[in-house]
């Protein structure tokens, strides 16, 4: 399950705009890299809709079936909004529906090597 936690506006290039829905996936435990202690986090992804500014409000703390998953993608460039720091990285986190997932876990199950 996902919950829609907020909304984005955007601007598309003919200055037209349009919202994105902000779902948050449930509840990880996290090994840091640097500490190697446990913390927890909740994956979020952006997911453009047709929905105007008063519905995106609306649905707010609604929850629905599905799951953000790991990505990977272009090498892109990002700067960490609290430092400034500029990383580098190669995935991005999407939402996808229960079906989806499902199909993903099973092709990633059948490519392990055992």
């Amino acid at each position: 399950m996902v919950t829609i936690v907020d909304y984005k506006a955007y601007q598309k290039e003919n200055g037209e705009d349009f919202f994105a829905l902000v779902v948050q996936g449930g509840l990880e435990a996290v090994k840091s890299k640097e500490t190697n202690r446990t913390y927890f986090t909740a994956k979020t992804a952006r997911v453009a809709c047709t929905f105007g500014q008063e519905t995106c409000e609306k649905l707010i703390g609604t929850e629905m079936p599905g799951r953000i998953m790991k990505v990977e993608v272009d090498p892109y460039e990002y700067a960490i909004p609290d430092t400034g720091e500029i990383i580098q990285l190669s995935h991005r986190n999407e939402y996808v529906s229960e079906e989806e997932a499902v199909m993903n876990e099973q092709v990633t199950k059948e490519s392990a090597v055992v």
